[in-house]
């Protein structure tokens, strides 16, 4: 891929929205850790410098050496990146009299400059900083003010370098897409090069190169990511790779029979390997959200390695691993603790002896599905929901016994089949339901019940990075409700669940 332009993250919720705007401007882009970026940046046509938790003048404060790029590539300053200019080049940074957060609007504007080209004056921003330039940096000439913040933009006379304190990433910034295509485009002439018939042609003349005649195995889950990666190697290699579909007995109602199905109808080389008793027999019991995961990790691979051996000769694993993965597991603070242990960045035991292949690895979710769309693959297949790698085993809360699976499943049958039938699907960006370890009292006909509680989730994103509850229809879920609790034993009671990410993720463990 061409590099084009790096954006250095110095730790900001938003930096990946930075990289998000930017590919939507067709644009290729690399997020880097702030103290770990590339020491040849040759390749590279613009750089952008990211907001920041921490405060320029903290002594913890992240401070990198930027003589390799500062008058020497057009160099976009946000938020802390604008402050830490300003601060270490003659300027003042100082505690603001007023926190500005949220929304503000432009109360100046330079006049004919190139940078708010296409940008009206009382235009909505997004603040969000404690800390405010008092003082220009030496040769800072400021090209816009928000009533509260003096210098909410500037620019260095005699560079390429230009510097805001607001966040043109968020969709709160209205014409933050503008003022990202006028920096790029029209003061640093990035070519608007990326899209997905380019990605595709390029990936797989990558593809042929590397792996040649060897043969690949890929690990199908039956969604988006592993899917795009399958055609996507198919076109390049062709019948030397070999896809394995394991059912680990923690798949949606009939998943499993469904999928192999529709692969085959794909011309994919897949071979299916029911292992649900395995999976089931060892997660029996087992509470803990972070040992379910690494239990159905280590199967998985005894399985998968099983599996594998069948096939002579293999040389390389295939992975959909996706760029949100890439970035988590390089993070400004190191390996983020956070990382859920199925993640695919990290590879392999070291006895599987295999070489990794990730073609994905750079494409955010909703690229790998656009990408599908130029790989002609099915329209229903690229809008199914993402579902997490554990499958249904971190929707029980709880111990978890395979009585518990099977209910679920049914409860999740009738949600997810009842967004389709209501044409609610598509609208939808992840939807599932839960089983809360709790009982409830409840009477059905003549009888007092003590049965099971379940949780229906329903959110809309773009890549699950944010992710805000749906505002289904009152009826729908009124019929979803009765449906669950009359069709399904051992359940009395449906809660709809509408709490936003962050604060709450989308799934509950």
């Amino acid at each position: 891929m061409p590099h084009n332009v790096l954006i250095l993250d110095f730790g900001s919720q938003y930096t990946q929205l930075i990289a998000r705007r930017v590919r939507e401007l067709n644009i290729f882009c690399e997020i880097f850790p702030y103290n770990h970026f590339p020491e040849d940046l040759s390749s590279f046509k613009a750089v952008i410098l990211s907001g920041s938790p921490f405060s320029v003048r903290g002594d913890d404060a992240p401070h990198p050496d930027l003589s390799q790029i500062r008058g020497k590539l057009p160099l976009l300053a946000v938020c802390y990146g604008a402050q830490y200019l300003a601060h270490f080049s003659g300027g003042e940074v100082a505690p603001s009299n007023t926190r500005e957060y949220g929304r503000a609007n432009l109360s100046y504007i330079k006049s004919e400059e190139l940078f708010f080209e296409g940008v009206d004056l009382h235009s909505q921003v997004w603040m969000s900083h404690s800390d405010t330039i008092k003082t220009l940096p030496q040769n800072g000439l400021k090209l816009a003010s928000t009533h509260d913040v003096e210098n909410a933009a500037y620019k260095i006379e005699g560079e390429t370098t230009y510097a805001i304190q607001f966040h043109p990433e968020v969709y709160h910034s209205t014409d933050g897409k503008q003022m990202l295509e006028n920096f790029l485009v029209k003061i640093a002439h990035v070519p608007q090069n990326f899209t997905p018939n380019a990605f595709v042609e390029e990936m797989i003349s990558e593809l042929k190169e590397k792996i040649q005649d060897d043969k690949v195995v890929l690990g199908l889950s039956g969604g988006v990511d592993s899917t795009v990666a399958a055609v996507l190697l198919h076109q390049a290699i062709g019948k030397n790779l070999y896809c394995i579909f394991v059912n680990n007995g923690l798949l949606r109602k009939n998943e499993y029979e469904n999928v192999l199905e529709q692969y085959h109808g794909m011309g994919l080389n897949v071979t299916g390997v029911d292992a649900s008793k395995r999976f089931l027999d060892e997660l029996e019991g087992i509470s803990d959200p972070e040992t379910k995961r690494k239990i159905i990790g280590r199967v998985f691979i005894e399985v998968f390695d099983d599996e594998s051996h069948r096939i002579e000769d293999v040389k390389w694993l295939a992975q959909g691993t996706i760029y949100p993965d890439v970035i988590e597991s390089v993070s400004v603070k190191g390996p983020s603790a956070t990382i859920k242990s199925h993640h695919n960045v990290g590879g392999l035991p070291d006895y599987m002896k295999l070489q990794i292949v990730e073609p994905l690895r750079m494409l955010f979710k909703d690229e790998v599905r656009r990408v599908g769309a130029t790989l002609g693959i099915d329209t229903a297949l690229l809008g199914r929901h993402p579902f997490p790698g554990p499958g249904l085993s971190i929707r029980i809360l709880g111990a978890l016994t395979s009585e518990k699976v099977c209910i679920l499943q049914e409860v999740d049958a009738i949600f997810i089949d009842g967004l389709k039938s209501w044409g609610l699907y598509d609208k939808v960006w992840q939807a599932g339901a839960i089983l809360l370890p709790v009982n409830s009292v409840g009477v059905m006909g003549d009888e007092r019940t003590y049965e099971k509680v379940v949780a229906l989730r329903a959110v809309e994103s773009t890549d699950g990075m944010t992710a805000d509850w749906v505002h289904l229809p009152y009826d729908f879920l009124m019929k979803v409700s009765n449906d669950i609790i009359n069709k399904v034993k051992g359940v009395n009671r449906v809660v709809y669940d509408i709490s936003s990410k962050p604060p709450a993720t989308i799934e509950w463990e």
